[in-house]
């Protein structure tokens, strides 16, 4: 007797689907099931939704946001302030902090965090291009809003002690970011408090 339940097509979507953080497989088979009874309004909406984000998204060689055009939306926006740049680890956090209106300038995604237990050093993460976009200016002001984990932490010192050449501030979030939180599983108010009570390093 076979173990599958479904043709080979759903127990594709369903593998792909788990594979996806916050999913099993018990997830994602009630996820599939449910795409399936509502087909016409939710399966092939999605499917062409994600046919279109797989055709036209890109990185941001700028900041290193995801959207559909590079430079990204938010470093094309002149309205953001200029002087202001908020570093982040991954582009969830970007999200996070964009969500809560939490931040008025634009953003630098380092892409992860230091981590000597997994051999990620400087050179794998956007540091040097983080020093070069510091340098410029219009920088007045560098916001550390690294994860309240060890490595994040370590990220944030690193980062701290190589931008002691360029001439800008130096502040990271404070209050209402627990140890051992990540900002994309914070609340809008708990990061917008975060934000607004940045410290100098």
């Amino acid at each position: 007797m076979s173990d599958t339940q479904s043709g080979p097509e759903i127990e594709r979507l369903i593998q792909l689907l788990s594979k996806l953080p916050g999913l099993g497989p018990r997830s994602a088979r009630r996820a599939v099931l449910h795409l399936v009874k509502k087909k016409q309004t939710l399966l092939e909406p999605l499917a062409v939704a994600m046919a279109d984000a797989a055709e036209k998204a890109v990185i941001c060689t700028t900041c290193g946001n995801v959207d559909t055009q590079d430079p990204c939306g938010i470093c094309r926006d002149p309205r953001r302030e200029p002087a202001g740049l908020c570093v982040v680890e991954d582009v969830g956090d970007l999200w996070a902090l964009e969500r809560a209106g939490a931040h008025k300038g634009r953003y630098h995604v380092l892409g992860g965090t230091l981590s000597a237990l997994d051999g990620i050093g400087p050179e794998d993460l956007s540091i040097g291009a983080l020093i070069d976009r510091a340098a410029k200016p219009e920088i007045r002001e560098v916001v550390l809003a690294m994860n309240a984990t060890v490595d994040g932490q370590t990220t944030a010192h690193y980062i701290t002690d190589r931008l002691g050449e360029c001439d800008v501030s130096i502040t990271r979030l404070a209050h209402g970011v627990p140890v051992g939180g990540e900002l994309d599983y914070l609340d809008d108010g708990t990061l917008a408090a975060a934000m607004k009570s940045r410290r100098p390093v």
